[in-house]
């Protein structure tokens, strides 16, 4: 078990830097570790390029770029690859699919440390138990929860490698969360991997071999609570200001959130623009305005605000 009193396992308290220096203004200083930020906006806002500017920081802050976990299922690229070479000359290294590799290749950087992770084959399926028959939806669970195993080796192998923030794109809506394949997923990830303590993530990892890999588990000790966890979250709306009167349901991933940002399209006379909100900062002060972005061939850009 961790000794709460080492100084390695204190909270930590440095803000997380997104990369986009208007917005960590906006944010108070940026991220509280430890917590669970939601970006939400419509397919083409500007959501994955926000978060591959957010998991590069971390070449500048932690000394390693963060890690993207890639939920698509219907087919179409989030283009998180040709971004990243674009935006930062980042060739991002892939985690192949399947069960070939063995849990203790975690301890081997060439092998642990790669920048990304599609758990769902490009098969065009749709997201919900509705969207399947009964006897699909059992072999579709069956199938994801072979895949799991390969999600604990992905961030653990990261994590003890010295990355200390993810990305989850991809996700779509859904009328209801719980029919949500892909929050069954997320919630999974979120609270069995990214928020549990390194060693019990570990015995999750090894199993019956843990016995076998406790020295190199004390040796590659790391903090849960600093790792930052953006995800980015699809919204059937569009504009902005029907996102800024949307409830949030109790249950709802945005209710668990720490953080939400909105981003949306706005309409001044005949003219439309994208601009962003954050709507929820909680333990924080943060700016309440609507602040205009643009998406440019350095990533977003934040402009003058306005009230």
């Amino acid at each position: 078990m961790v000794n709460r009193n080492d100084e390695s396992f204190k909270m930590p308290t440095d803000r997380i830097q997104t990369g986009i220096p208007a917005l960590d203004e906006a944010l108070g200083g940026g991220l509280i570790p430890g917590t669970l930020t939601v970006v939400a906006g419509a397919t083409g806002i500007g959501k994955t390029q926000l978060g591959l500017q957010f998991a590069h920081q971390g070449v500048a802050q932690e000394g390693e770029p963060g890690i993207i976990f890639d939920m698509t299922t219907r087919g179409d690229s989030q283009n998180q690859d040709d971004y990243a070479r674009r935006l930062f000359d980042w060739e991002l290294s892939f985690q192949p699919p399947g069960d070939q590799v063995h849990p203790s290749e975690v301890w081997n950087r060439e092998s642990a440390r790669r920048d990304y992770l599609h758990i769902f084959a490009r098969n065009g399926r749709r997201v919900t138990r509705g969207d399947l028959e009964f006897d699909d939806w059992k072999v579709w669970k069956l199938e994801l929860l072979k895949k799991l195993q390969m999600c604990i080796r992905f961030f653990y192998g990261n994590f003890v490698q010295g990355v200390r923030r993810c990305v989850i794109d991809g996700v779509e809506p859904t009328v209801k969360a719980s029919d949500s394949f892909q929050f069954d997923t997320f919630d999974y990830v979120y609270h069995q991997i990214l928020r549990k303590e390194d060693d019990w993530v570990a015995r999750d990892l090894f199993r019956e071999q843990f016995r076998a890999n406790s020295a190199e588990v004390d040796q590659h000790r790391y903090n849960h609570a600093e790792i930052a966890c953006l995800l980015l979250y699809t919204t059937h709306d569009v504009m902005l200001d029907d996102m800024l009167v949307r409830p949030i349901d109790s249950g709802d991933v945005f209710a668990n959130a720490n953080t939400i940002i909105y981003m949306g399209k706005t309409r001044e006379a005949n003219r439309m623009g994208r601009a962003l909100h954050v709507a929820k900062h909680r333990g924080s002060a943060c700016d309440d305005a609507i602040i205009p972005f643009e998406v440019t061939e350095r990533g977003i850009v934040m402009g003058e605000r306005s009230s």
